[in-house]
């Protein structure tokens, strides 16, 4: 059985950072390639990663590797409401017409906004983007902060989403998701860098302070 520490750093890095061969891996892990590729036909044979051939050139391909969907579920602290979700969404489908159902989601997404503001407070753009991680990340979401180059905005990188299902069925709460960053943040201007379902292994949006924090 490979050990936790080296199974959860393997699983860990093919979630943040996306897929990557067996060379990368082992400069990660500290050890070498031959045994990374042990661990990684274990986790294969567990059913938690899946790779595909790439050609680097002359000579033989090497194999990428990636998360499967039952791999990245680890990450998910399902407890049955997104099921709950997808069934009433199908439910309301029925009944309902797509502006309605936008215009539930958008009232939906302000109270949300207005929540995680009384709980993040005031103080630095930083400060309260540290703040919607920490809350987030009890609701099963997993993001980290990165400053750009140049110092002038913020990424805001999310590599595990708690509605990962919902979304892919109705991609519509995606929407709604920069929706409420804007009005989380509304001194300053977020845009959607990258989106998950369309391509990379995360959901990016950059985060720009237009005027001083006044919250």
């Amino acid at each position: 059985m490979l050990q936790a520490t080296t199974r959860e750093a393997i699983l860990t890095f093919l979630l943040r950072e996306g897929p990557a061969n067996a060379t990368k891996l082992s400069a990660l892990t500290e050890i070498s390639v031959q045994a990374m590729r042990r661990h990684l036909r274990s986790l294969e044979k567990d059913g938690l990663v899946e790779s595909s051939h790439l050609s680097e050139g002359p000579g033989r391909p090497s194999n990428l590797w990636q998360l499967s969907p039952k791999g990245y579920d680890l990450f998910n602290n399902y407890n049955g409401s997104e099921k709950f979700a997808l069934d009433l969404l199908a439910s309301i489908e029925g009944t309902l017409s797509q502006a309605r159902i936008a215009e539930m989601l958008n009232l939906q997404m302000l109270e949300k906004a207005i929540n995680y503001r009384r709980k993040i407070g005031s103080g630095t753009l930083n400060v309260r983007l540290e703040k919607l991680i920490e809350l987030r990340k009890k609701e099963g979401y997993l993001a980290e902060l990165k400053l750009s180059s140049d110092g002038s905005s913020w990424y805001l990188n999310a590599f595990h989403c708690s509605i990962k299902s919902i979304a892919e069925k109705h991609p519509m709460v995606c929407d709604q998701e920069l929706d409420l960053l804007r009005n989380i943040f509304p001194d300053c201007d977020v845009q959607r860098v990258q989106w998950r379902l369309e391509s990379g292994h995360s959901c990016g949006f950059q985060v720009n302070q237009m005027k001083a924090n006044t919250l």
